[in-house]
């Protein structure tokens, strides 16, 4: 199952959108460019120049960063399930919330994208080849891991990890659309809903998926600072100990009880054996407690610089990385150790997929997979006209 991630788990979410304080938006220098000339020019692109040197958002990276490691730990604890309530329980309540978090986060920093050509540049560059590029690598992977030489290469069939890739892609490209009708989250939620109850939709980039987490990320585009601001108070942090512990009492009373798979948002009510109407009920309910747990979650993350701070940056690769050993460890029944199944073993195996998904997001491991992750490209795009007029000017 996917997580983070990333996402965001994105190549740009950690970079301020366009239209926020500071961050060079075209808004702020037009008044300049038709009053001075040249010198406007100048103006805007000295202050282009110091929007991007603006740090990055601590918050953010660190908000990042632990939703990636509890996807990590979510997959390890997914051949647990049946053989402890304990792991279950955990596994639902991670589940009820990880993915939200990365795909509000993702929407949170594509306030600003519009058919802009270098931002649609950096979708392909950022969203599409990796997309493209971990297809294959994931079909290669499972033709020879798991000896299934005939597994076909399918781009309309995201395999493991890569559906988030192809949602991003979609949800972005509509990010326009949602700015200009009325009431863009009770909108995504009624097409999410509806998705729950059309079994018809079929498997084609994994839609169903796109469909039922798209209110996540419409509501980050609504989201503004001031309310990662309001969930970040004290009292929120109090408040969220309990309904955590709420949560994981709930969640160890659902695990024998539930279908995990409702958690997925991949099948309509009716591939998961149930009336189409509890597609609706379950999509509402889950809604409602993920942006819950969401708000739990961001009350927890710790706003200042830390030593994982800069792993944030990174999160897209470890979370397409880290699904190479993830899907190898059933592969080749590393699961199949008794001793895995014992507390001390799923102590271990959670510690050790922190450190892996940890290791995979740092810097050299970021340097030597950026041709992949994020390729230039320059090569691919026709050159601005415009943009080459000014510099000769």
């Amino acid at each position: 199952m996917a997580p983070v991630a990333t996402a965001s788990a994105t190549a740009t979410a950690g970079r301020p959108p366009a239209d926020s304080p500071g961050a060079g938006g075209t808004s702020q220098a037009r008044p300049q460019r038709h009053a001075a000339g040249r010198g406007g020019s100048r103006a805007k692109n000295e202050a282009t120049a110091d929007a991007k040197a603006k740090p990055r958002d601590a918050f953010f990276d660190n908000a990042k960063y632990l939703a990636i490691v509890l996807v990590a730990m979510g997959h390890s604890w997914e051949p647990l399930r049946d053989g402890s309530r304990s792991a279950a329980a955990l596994y639902i309540t991670v589940y009820a919330f990880h993915m939200p978090a990365f795909i509000i986060i993702s929407g949170y920093f594509s306030r600003s994208f519009d058919m802009r050509k270098d931002r649609l540049q950096r979708l392909i560059t950022g969203v599409a080849v990796p997309y493209i590029l971990f297809e294959v690598a994931y079909t290669l992977f499972k033709r020879w891991a798991d000896d299934d030489p005939g597994y076909p290469i399918s781009l309309t069939d995201p395999w493991y990890l890569t559906w988030f890739l192809a949602a991003l892609f979609i949800w972005r490209l509509t990010t326009p659309l949602w700015k200009i009708v009325r009431w863009p989250v009770p909108l995504a939620l009624a097409i999410a809903v509806l998705a729950s109850i059309s079994p018809d939709i079929g498997d084609d980039l994994d839609l169903q998926r796109v469909l039922q987490f798209l209110p996540f990320f419409v509501i980050g585009l609504s989201l503004r600072p001031e309310h990662f601001r309001l969930v970040r108070r004290k009292k929120a942090r109090i408040l969220a100990v309990p309904v955590f512990a709420a949560a994981l009492v709930f969640a160890y009373w659902a695990a024998p009880r539930m279908n995990a798979a409702w958690f997925y948002h991949r099948d309509a009510a009716q591939e998961l054996a149930a009336p189409w109407w509890s597609g609706a009920v379950m999509t509402l309910a889950m809604f409602g407690c993920s942006l819950v747990l969401v708000a739990c979650f961001f009350a927890w993350i710790p706003g200042r610089t830390m030593w994982c701070t800069a792993l944030g940056a990174g999160t897209l690769y470890g979370y397409l990385l880290h699904g190479f050993l993830a899907k190898g460890s059933r592969f080749w029944n590393w699961y199949d150790n008794p001793w895995m199944h014992t507390p001390w073993g799923a102590v271990l195996l959670t510690l050790i997929a922190g450190t892996v998904i940890t290791l995979l997001c740092t810097p050299p491991v970021q340097r030597m997979f950026r041709w992949a992750m994020e390729p230039k490209m320059t090569w691919a795009f026709k050159k601005d006209p415009v943009g080459m007029a000014r510099s000769r000017n």
